[in-house]
């Protein structure tokens, strides 16, 4: 298989969506933890102890989604300037070596949304239980 110089291209795209995707969430994050340092502060409650517990992690995972994304599109950049370079051999390395981080940066993401997705289940169970208490 030959190697053009617009192949290990495709993934600037690609890590630009991803970045998009991965900022968002952090900044959708940032905010929720400011609240929940607001409401902390006035009533230091278990339950919002739980949920900054559980935000911390997701923190940590976003923030090493978006190193490796952006380390991946570094391999991609060095990728591009070895093909420039007529080395190919070693672009592949870096090609493949910046497929590898991608995959792994997409497997954090699938982490942290399930993540997610069991916080949410826990707060919709609370408003189910108090819905279903007879009045």
């Amino acid at each position: 298989m030959e190697l053009s110089i617009s192949t290990p291209a495709l993934l600037f795209s690609t890590v630009s969506l991803l970045m998009i995707a991965f900022t968002n969430r952090f900044m959708s994050m940032a905010s929720l933890i400011r609240d929940l340092h607001v409401k902390f502060q006035k009533n230091p409650e278990d339950a919002i102890f739980k949920q900054i517990e559980n935000l911390r992690l997701r923190m940590k995972l976003i923030q090493s989604m978006q190193i490796i994304a952006i380390f991946s599109l570094l391999l991609s950049v060095i990728c591009m300037f070895l093909l420039f370079m007529n080395e190919e051999i070693i672009a592949r390395w870096f090609f493949g070596i910046g497929l590898i981080g991608m995959s792994l940066a997409l497997s954090l993401s699938a982490w942290e949304i399930t993540i997610s997705t069991k916080a949410l289940e826990v707060e919709l169970s609370d408003m189910e239980d108090i819905i279903a208490k007879p009045k």
